[in-house]
């Protein structure tokens, strides 16, 4: 397939589908090498972006995904008849924090390091699907364990976690320090979850 007709194969088909697509499936259904349709996706994203147009094409993990430019939010809410979003809490924003450094992780962890039951806040936010179930530990109760989703990247507008702003040395160094210090016993963590 030539270049032209493979691009436009691959922009109706991230246009179509809506969600986050990986580009291997993408190949598959075209019959063509996957790393064609990858410099394909690639290429698509500099010229949404190159020509200031209002759409973008922006990748998350192996996936790409057409979304609208972040400066048009206001008048497409108000067209759709959309309410904004309420921020995340301070307590959303820790445990959101705690699984996208750590992850995957249990919620036991999660509570081990902030101190407090997390129940509520991870439920809220897999209800935002900022979160989800990744699995369950081979450990006795076999405990969930939790990590960050594709929307999750589309929010903080990051193509994968690896692109996360790195913690400060002293944080890094509490958090090893506390890890060290801390009796599992002492905190209820019996079940051993270091992930």
């Amino acid at each position: 397939m030539e270049e032209a007709r493979l691009k436009s194969a691959v922009e109706a088909v991230i246009f179509a589908c809506g969600t986050p697509v990986e580009y291997e499936r993408i190949a598959s259904a075209l019959g063509v090498d996957k790393e064609q349709v990858l410099k394909a996706c690639n290429d698509l994203s500099e010229e949404y972006k190159s020509r200031r147009s209002g759409i973008r094409i922006v990748r998350l993990n192996d996936s790409f995904q057409m979304c609208t430019e972040e400066e048009y939010a206001e008048p497409i809410r108000t067209v759709m008849d959309l309410r904004r979003n309420t921020p995340l809490s301070q307590a959303a924003a820790e445990v959101l924090a705690v699984i996208a450094y750590n992850q995957p992780v249990t919620k036991a962890f999660i509570e081990q390091v902030r101190g407090v039951d997390c129940s509520g806040v991870v439920s809220s936010l897999i209800s935002r699907q900022l979160i989800e179930e990744k699995g369950r530990l081979e450990l006795p109760g076999r405990p969930l364990i939790y990590g960050t989703t594709e929307h999750f990247l589309r929010c903080f507008n990051i193509s994968s976690i690896d692109e996360l702003p790195p913690l400060p040395a002293s944080e890094e160094n509490e958090a090893d320090g506390d890890t060290q210090d801390t009796d599992p016993k002492e905190s209820g963590d019996s079940d051993g979850d270091a992930v």
